[in-house]
Formats: C-alpha cells, structure tokens, sequence
C-alpha cells in the first residue's frame, strides 16, 4: 500500500516515515535501509567531523537510487560543511537546533528541499519565515535533545501555524499507533529516532541496543549532564533525554557545580575511557517501551506502515459505529 500525504508526494516516497538524523549513529547505511523500505532516510551530520561525513554520504549515495538525505544541528555547523554535503546530492537537508538562516541560503540554492525542526512556537514562525519545504515539530519526549512542549499538543498548534506547509511530528514515536496519531493531529508524517536505533544498520554499540530494548520510559530523564561530561557545547535550553546512569543519579540537579569541578569531569571521562556501562550515555525516547527488538531499518519502515494502517482502520470503525 502507497501512502498519499504532502510529505510522499514531496518526496515521491511510499510511506510518510522519516528516520531522524542522529548524529553518530544515522549512517549512510541505516538512511539507505529507511529509503529503499519506502521512506525517506537521514544522515546525520552531527557536529562537524568532514571526513565521516563524506564516508556515510557516499554511501547513502550508493546504496540507494530513493530519495535520502542529511540533518546537521544548527548551533554547530557552518556554510562550508552544509555545501560540503550538498556535492553528494541529497533530496533533503533537516536543521534543528538553533538558528537555520545562515544553513538555509546553501541549500535553497542547490535546489535541495529543506527541512527544519522545531521545539516552540518562535522557533516554527522562523521555519515558516525562512521558507522550510517541511516542518518537524518535536515534542519533548524524545530521545537525545529537545526542547519544553510535549509532543500531542504541539504538533497540531504547529500544523495550524505552518498551513499549508506540511508538519511532520516528533518525539515518542516508536512504532505504527504513533505514526497513526501523528496523522490524526493532522501532520504528514513522523520522524522517528529511538526506534531505528534497534536496527542491524544503527551505527552503536551492541551493550547501547540491549539497554534501550530492556529499558522503560520511566528509566529516561532529560538532563544537561550528559553534554557536560564530554564536554559538548549544546546550547542549555536543550537538555538531551537519555537512560538513566551513575552520573545523573551522583549530580542530579548539580549540574553547574558539575561543570564547575574538572576532577569530577576528568573522573568520568576516565570510567568511560575504560568501558565502564554504569556511566555510559544511551540517548533514548520515552517511547522504548514499545521496542522490543532489533529489526531490519527497511523491514521496519514497512513494519510501522502497516501498523498505523491498522489503527486508523480501528479508528474509522469506532467512528462508524458512532
């Protein structure tokens, strides 16, 4: 079954499920994989390392003749990388976090349809004003960095706001209920992380997939701690939801004495050059109580499909009976 939303005519895709581009761990193969399952993949750029850029570029670029693409977080990246990634031909460019003018002229140029994540209100009147192709409202339940709304009544404001811009929603979907209820409030599709992070293709750690299937939403927290340890510059409004570990449980709510104390900081740093898991950081939505195995990314994308097909199948016949 094709899907037909703003999101699938826009990008020619088969399905309105779009993989986020986790920085790190969104390679070229798992954008690949979500492309030739029907939706449309995406490279995660990250922060600014040129040479695994290229790498995963090319081989999104080869491995799949669907539409892909690639997210950079805006806070971190110049013009330079953006056009850098630009040469390998992507269909789609996501910003997210922060200001996306400076990343936008490069892209409008290329012809390269752009999308820009949003976490309030101001932020989606800049995306409308900049002239993004599509909108991600990101609610705060998901994993890694986000801002304070949640995602249910986020994503229709947005939608309101953006018309007749199509609005993809983010944030706690796991799996084919959520895409259905991202359709319900009247988005073109999800975006979805966690999820295809339990995937052959997922560019982590085996002990990191074991802890996000056995883990629990209630086992995740939002906190700047994590970014503080390694030494990360994220901007604090965007705290990252993570499992919970032996750093967070030692420093909850000290975190500026955290960043204040370099032994501490030299401590941890030790303990994860060492392998030790108790203070790892495994980013991860509230949603990983839905993810309960590792599937194939193309396999999955279809997966979810057909799931939400049957929610709103269920949907429609309580309305009917109503």
């Amino acid at each position: 079954m094709s899907w037909l939303t703003p999101l699938t005519e826009l990008f020619r895709v088969q399905y309105p499920i779009v993989s986020a581009p986790m920085g790190g761990a969104a390679g070229g193969a798992l954008a690949a994989a979500v492309s030739n399952g029907g939706g449309l993949g995406l490279v995660g750029g990250g922060r600014a390392d040129a040479d695994w850029l290229d790498r995963e570029l090319a081989i999104a670029a080869e491995r799949t003749g669907r539409p892909w693409g690639v997210g950079f977080l805006s806070w971190a990246v110049g013009p330079d990388l953006v056009e850098r990634a630009l040469a390998h031909r992507p269909d789609a460019v996501l910003l997210s976090f922060g200001d996306p003018r400076p990343l936008a002229e490069p892209v409008r140029r290329a012809g390269v349809k752009l999308i820009i994540q949003v976490t309030d209100l101001d932020e989606a009147r800049e995306a409308v004003d900049v002239g993004a192709d599509v909108i991600v409202a990101q609610g705060t339940e998901a994993g890694g960095h986000s801002g304070r709304r949640a995602t249910l009544p986020f994503v229709p404001v947005v939608v309101d706001l953006a018309a007749p811009t199509p609005v993809l929603a983010a944030g706690g979907i796991a799996e084919g209920r959520g895409l259905a209820a991202a359709l319900a409030l009247g988005a073109a599709g999800a975006l979805i992380g966690t999820r295809f992070l339990a995937t052959p293709e997922a560019l982590i750690a085996p002990q990191e997939v074991k802890a996000i299937l056995d883990g629990g939403g209630e086992d995740t927290e939002r906190s700047r701690l994590p970014d503080i340890a390694r030494g990360a510059p994220w901007p604090a409004r965007y705290p990252g939801r993570a499992l919970t570990n032996a750093l967070l449980d030692r420093w909850r709510g000290h975190e500026d004495e955290f960043d204040r104390d370099e032994a501490a900081k030299g401590e941890y740093r030790a303990a994860l050059a060492r392998g030790e898991e108790a203070v790892a950081t495994v980013w991860a939505s509230e949603a990983i109580d839905l993810i309960t195995e590792v599937t194939p990314a193309a396999e999955l994308v279809g997966l979810i499909a057909r799931e939400a097909q049957a929610a709103l199948a269920r949907a429609g016949r309580l309305s009917a009976a109503g």
